[in-house]
């Protein structure tokens, strides 16, 4: 039906300018293999719901710049978004009364230009059809993915003192007046780990808001917005982002988090608490209701970080890879590197399957998951007196024994699901007062405790599966548990199966410091090749993310501690245990924080290149960093590898990259103009623009394609920038991948100023027909005081 222009326009207007929006329900999403509006149906999506019984769903809707000067002010940009829908809308066929432009969810102006809105595939496929269209997609889902930690990672100087001021932490001032923005569950404001006691105010530049009551902020948490909308709700103003889940919490306290004393989880880990960059301000922004997070919400909410005047973004989300000009986390982080804003994103929790990592955009940090050296030991000894330790964050009660109890597992009878503990799945089985053996998988590894403790069980021991290998977590357990390997778990079932009255015990050892092999990449860390983008080496680098300590709402409870009811109130503050790459991202933002304080005027791509070329390889015993299996990680483990912040605020030289250099790298991964419009957003045309391989990317890591279809020889260029002493002269050494020779010319490069830059070329070839698989090596420019390192890795087609 025709739409009167006028009336839609006072609608929208007023729609928009009055208030945010509330939002009770951020998953009004996609189910299904939607396609891409953007010509030819040659893409697809990979939204999550489906749509309303109306037919509307979300769409994320690119349009074209405006020509002439831009406007300075989001009302401005809102009316213009309005007056495009107006003069549009009788190109819509609409089911019910309201009109296009009063499903708008966000508009757009830092990111990208256009907006958010609820329509059906109808009404996209008309406006396509528009002079003023670029680009649709449906909205995406991502999923949510220390009191030790500051130490591990050589932040803090044991030689000096309580105060724990001396190494990094003294040379970057432990990132004062750097601005993190946190895009997350929300936050609990009125934790000691965001006491603001010391801190100077926020820096002039930040415009940013706070949506808690005047007391909840402060000069340590400056800043708190929810940004999720949902379609057909009362519109609301400051809904506060009050973090209902923990994740949020945990992850900005965990990057700049104040220190706090005598912090623990369940009496364990004690010690003080701090984040990376203690002295850094925080801005939280919500994106996420219940563990899924509405890509519009994040590209929203990345906007208004923007404009904000954030220095780091840290994003602990992740989904299915995506074309770069479909992805809302690419897109809105293109825009923040091109402001000066450093983003560093997890790299997934997907492991250790090959090919899946999230957020794999060259411009952002892709981090993986690495162990530290401290667990929380839980040993199971058996009745024939083998032991093996395993870890659990279960609180002993003081008259819990150690004493041997009957062990059973359920998996080799006849009921279905009994070996990994599914819910029901121990009814009617005798386990009362027994230790229990549960497989991982299935269910999440606290239900199995619950499991166990609803059917009578006195204990559990949480085998891995074997793709998990040595991998274990401290979780807060519900019963006395240990979680051990599944080489441990498969002789603990031998045992079973080869005793008449089989027994155990969990032998509670508490946190046990300088265990070895760490850091070690745990299975569940996503690994590379980037399906995106194979041409460049992903993940970037590794940090801890692996049973760590940070802040954590009172309101929830700890696991094993009860969650507060109507007549319950748990009083305090509390810390919590959590593991992901979800945890390793927000280590490494506040690194970021700390190089950006040393060095403001570095690049984001200048500070990532530093805690690249200066990663190390090896765990605390001199030994290649291992992978879930004890065998070596790889380059697809954890890129670069483990961050080393020390060596990063020196890194010699930096590969620097402009975001103008990727438009030729977009357009040689094949995405038309409208594609990379959607990206780099302004205009460009990759039939007049130079087109280059991914390799040919100043990049500070190198992928190689070989053999098959690809040349037996490969050359590459790359410019480095000295930002260590004026005058250093550095020479090259090449470990070189098997089956391949490399050759660097030239051979030493000599600067004489800082600055400077120098270009070489790098040349690989296959030897005697290629192998197959992959090979790795690395490139190392060496001075007298500088080691700067760039992992090369050889993919043989």
């Amino acid at each position: 039906m025709a739409l009167r222009h006028s009336s839609i326009l006072f609608l929208f207007a007023s729609f928009l300018l009055s208030a945010e929006f509330i939002a009770v329900d951020a998953q009004l999403f996609i189910r299904g293999p939607f396609r891409l509006i953007d010509g030819p149906f040659s893409h697809f999506a990979e939204p999550s719901d489906g749509p309303d019984d109306r037919g509307l769903q979300r769409y994320i809707i690119h349009v074209r710049r405006p020509e002439g000067p831009l406007f300075t002010i989001a009302t401005e940009w809102r009316n213009f978004y309005v007056s495009l829908l107006t003069k549009a809308n009788a190109q819509f066929s609409l089911q019910g009364d309201d009109s296009p432009v009063s499903r708008i969810l966000h508009a757009y102006r830092n990111v990208m230009t256009g907006f958010a809105a609820m329509f059906t595939a109808i009404e996209v496929e008309a406006m396509s059809k528009l002079d003023w269209f670029v680009h649709a997609y449906p909205d995406r889902t991502y999923d949510l993915l220390t009191t030790h930690t500051p130490e591990f990672m050589g932040l803090r100087d044991p030689t000096s003192g309580g105060g724990g001021r001396g190494g990094v932490w003294k040379e970057s001032n432990m990132g004062e007046g750097v601005i993190i923005g946190v895009l997350d569950s929300g936050v609990t404001p009125g934790h000691p780990s965001f006491d603001d006691k010391g801190m100077p105010p926020p820096p002039s530049r930040w415009k940013g808001q706070c949506d808690f009551k005047t007391s909840a902020c402060n000069n340590k948490l400056i800043g708190a917005q929810s940004f999720i909308r949902s379609y057909g709700l009362p519109a609301v103003s400051a809904v506060p982002p009050v973090d209902n889940e923990g994740h949020g919490t945990h992850t900005a306290s965990t990057a700049a988090g104040a220190p706090v004393d005598h912090a623990d989880a369940l009496g364990h880990a004690a010690g003080v608490a701090a984040g990376m960059a203690p002295r850094a301000h925080v801005a939280v922004y919500q994106v996420c209701d219940r563990g899924r997070c509405a890509g519009a919400d994040i590209l929203s909410a990345m906007d208004a970080a923007i404009e904000d005047g954030v220095d780091v973004i840290s994003l602990s989300v992740g989904s299915a890879p995506a074309p770069f000009h479909a992805d809302p986390v690419a897109i809105g982080a293109f825009g923040a590197i091109k402001k000066g804003i450093f983003v560093s994103c997890s790299a997934g929790n997907s492991g250790p399957g090959v090919s899946t990592l999230s957020n794999e955009a060259p411009w952002v940090l892709t981090v993986a998951a690495t162990s530290t050296n401290r667990t929380i030991r839980a040993t199971v000894k058996l009745g024939d007196g083998q032991e093996f330790d395993g870890e659990s964050l279960y609180q002993q009660p003081p008259d819990f024994g150690s004493k041997n109890l009957p062990l059973v597992w359920a998996g080799d009878g006849s009921k279905m699901n009994a070996s990994k503990c599914r819910n029901g799945s121990l009814d009617g089985l005798d386990v009362r007062g027994k230790v229990v053996l549960c497989e991982r998988g299935g269910n999440n590894r606290i239900d199995k405790g619950k499991v166990v403790q609803g059917a009578g069980g006195a204990g559990m021991i949480l085998m891995n599966e074997q793709v998990d290998g040595y991998s274990t977590l401290a979780d807060a357990h519900v019963l006395p548990a240990s979680h051990v390997a599944y080489a441990y778990g498969s002789k603990i079932k031998d045992y079973i199966k080869s005793s008449s009255n089989p027994t155990a015990a969990i032998v509670f050892k508490g946190t046990t410091m300088n265990t070895s092999r760490a850091p070690a990449v745990p299975s569940f860390s996503s690994r590379g090749p980037s399906k995106e983008s194979p041409g460049i080496l992903k993940p970037d680098i590794a940090a801890p993310g692996v049973s760590i300590l940070a802040a954590w709402p009172s309101t929830l409870g700890q696991g094993s501690q009860p969650q507060p009811t109507s007549t319950t109130k748990l009083t305090g503050f509390v810390f919590n245990m959590m593991s992901g790459t979800s945890m390793s991202c927000p280590h490494v933002s506040g690194v970021a924080a700390l190089l950006k304080k040393a060095h403001p005027s570095w690049s984001p791509a200048a500070m990532k290149s530093a805690m690249m070329t200066t990663a190390y390889t090896s765990d605390n015993t001199g030994q290649p960093i291992v992978d879930e299996r004890l065998l070596p990680a790889g380059l697809f483990s954890f890129g670069a590898g483990q961050v080393d912040p020390a060596k990063a605020l020196d890194p010699g030289l930096v590969y620097d990259i402009d975001p103008d250099d990727y438009v030729p790298y977009l357009c040689g991964l094949g995405y038309t103009d409208a594609h990379v419009r959607s990206v780099i957003h302004s205009s460009v045309s990759c039939s007049l623009a130079k087109r280059i391989t991914e390799g040919e990317l100043n990049y500070p890591s190198i992928l190689v394609p070989l053999g098959g279809n690809h040349p037996t020889a490969v050359v590459f260029s790359r410019t480095v920038t000295n930002v260590g002493e004026a005058h250093e002269t550095y020479s090259s050494e090449i470990d070189a991948p098997e089956g391949v020779s490399v050759r660097v010319e030239p051979t030493s490069l000599s600067f004489t100023t800082v600055n400077e830059k120098k270009t070489f070329k790098i040349t690989f070839e296959s030897k005697g027909g290629g192998g197959s698989g992959n090979a790795e090596g690395q490139l190392k420019w060496v001075s007298g005081k500088h080691v700067v390192r760039s992992p090369i890795a050889i993919s043989f087609k």
